[in-house]
């Protein structure tokens, strides 16, 4: 199984977009959106200086960018993606990245929230001194005792021995002055404690754009920051990305989500590196391919289609799935056949040695075919039950 992973913020590079504004549509597309984010994209990708694109408000829209038309070069018709892609997922803002390439909003929709999303985190961060450093290695139980101690938040859980503590100034240097034992600390060139309550305000901002933007379910698997579970309800995955920058990004369960699906390759669009990189330590035996350049495209075609599988969530509109947000056995609430159920009703539960998560019919319909049987174990992503979506009225 393929994922498509996006990355998030810090992980722009100096001139990263110089090689693909000579592929085809990139220059032109990359043009369209600077429109819509009202800022000269190719310019922060070419030209401007590393720190220029340190900028949250800068560094934000970029990013989501560069993902989207790059995608493009690699999917030149977007419905050949879903051929492949098993699941998609990306960090921190790359989240709105992955969810516009699976199809929950438009690419002019994700530029207006990125947009706003940066200007706003942005403007929270300069209303306090905070930031973020790097806590690598060290024991997790100690790790995670001493920042809350200093009234500190795991703001990044990023697995591979790696968390990323975010707080005020005087937080972290108290955290510099004791670190946990037998671990490293690396300052991060950050503008704030992103995905802290530090952020709450930028979230509210965020949250009365989010109530214009219309939105369509994923049309594959997608993970979410929050929790690793797999959303197919594309108001609640807008919900979640309004609500992750105020709340951590649990990156370490959503490779445990690629883990339990099965995932044997990870393909990360530009700028490359940094999940791949995660990757190799914690998910074992999955191949990465990091892509920068369009001199690599043909490669990354051929590690698609090694590793490719096609959706299981198909976008009929006749039907609709209800499906499994992680893995766990399901245990159902003894709903039949023919039974008409209202939106937001719920179907069951998905229990694990983790969590226990409701699973709703997040439409409504009419009951047509149940996929699986209480008891029964399933897998991130796996069709439950197919529902006519007719919704009852109320």
């Amino acid at each position: 199984m393929l994922a498509v992973v996006a990355p998030g913020q810090g992980a722009q590079k100096l001139g990263f977009l110089e090689p693909w504004l000579e592929s085809p549509g990139v220059a032109d597309r990359l043009h369209w959106l600077s429109a819509v984010a009202g800022l000269d994209l190719e310019f922060y990708g070419t030209r401007a200086d590393a720190e220029t694109i340190r900028d949250t408000a800068i560094a934000q829209p970029l990013l989501v960018a560069s993902g989207l038309v790059t995608a493009l070069a690699l999917f030149p018709h977007p419905a050949d993606a879903f051929r492949v892609v098993g699941v998609a997922a990306g960090h921190s803002v790359g989240e709105i990245t992955a969810a516009t390439g699976v199809g929950v909003i438009s690419a002019e929709q994700a530029m207006v929230l990125v947009r706003e999303r940066g200007a706003a985190m942005a403007h929270a961060a300069a209303q306090r001194p905070t930031s973020m450093t790097a806590v690598l290695g060290g024991d997790s139980t100690e790790v995670e005792r001493v920042l809350d101690q200093l009234g500190l938040t795991a703001a990044n859980v990023n697995g591979a021995g790696q968390v990323v503590a975010a707080g005020t100034v005087e937080q972290l240097a108290a955290l510099s002055a004791a670190p946990p034992t037998r671990s490293r600390l690396v300052p991060l060139s950050v503008a704030g404690a992103f995905h802290t309550e530090h952020m709450a305000v930028a979230a509210d901002v965020l949250r009365r754009y989010a109530r214009a933007v219309t939105t369509r379910d994923p049309r594959a698997r997608l993970l979410s920051n929050r929790d690793g579970a797999v959303v197919h309800d594309g108001r609640e995955v807008l919900a979640r990305i309004v609500a992750q920058v105020a709340t951590p990004v649990r990156w370490d369960l959503c490779m445990q989500s690629m883990a339990d699906l099965g995932v044997t390759g990870m393909l990360e669009v530009p700028p490359a590196g940094t999940l791949t990189g995660l990757a190799k330590r914690a998910l074992p035996g999955v191949a990465t391919f990091a892509l920068n350049t369009p001199d690599q495209i043909d490669a990354a075609r051929a590690f698609a289609a090694e590793h490719g599988t096609a959706s299981e969530i198909d976008a009929s509109p006749t039907w609709r799935l209800v499906i499994a947000p992680m893995k766990g056995t399901f245990a159902a609430v003894g709903l039949q056949v023919g039974s008409e159920l209202r939106a937001g009703a719920q179907v069951g539960t998905v229990r694990s040695l983790r969590d226990e998560l409701p699973v709703v019919a997040a439409h409504g319909g009419t009951v047509l075919e149940w996929l699986v049987e209480d008891g029964d174990p399933v897998a991130p992503g796996q069709p439950l039950v197919r529902l006519h979506p007719e919704a009852v009225a109320g």
